[in-house]
């Protein structure tokens, strides 16, 4: 695992951690589901530029699905 990976794991992991925290105290399952999904995705994905393009979309998601 290079530099840049770890960088960018760390980095969505923690807005997926803010993502889950928020979803939690908010009782929105969207973004808790989202955030979780974004704290697990760079344990499966090894190559940069999927796992950015993935933890993007998993970022925005919530911006376009409202679910009360």
């Amino acid at each position: 695992m290079d530099m840049n990976l770890l960088m960018v794991s760390f980095v969505f992991g923690m807005v997926g951690m803010a993502m889950c925290m928020y979803g939690k105290k908010a009782g929105r399952p969207i973004p808790l589901i989202s955030g979780a999904a974004l704290m697990a995705v760079p344990y499966f994905i090894a190559n940069m530029i999927v796992l950015l393009i993935v933890c993007c979309v998993l970022t925005i998601l919530p911006l376009f699905i409202h679910g009360n």
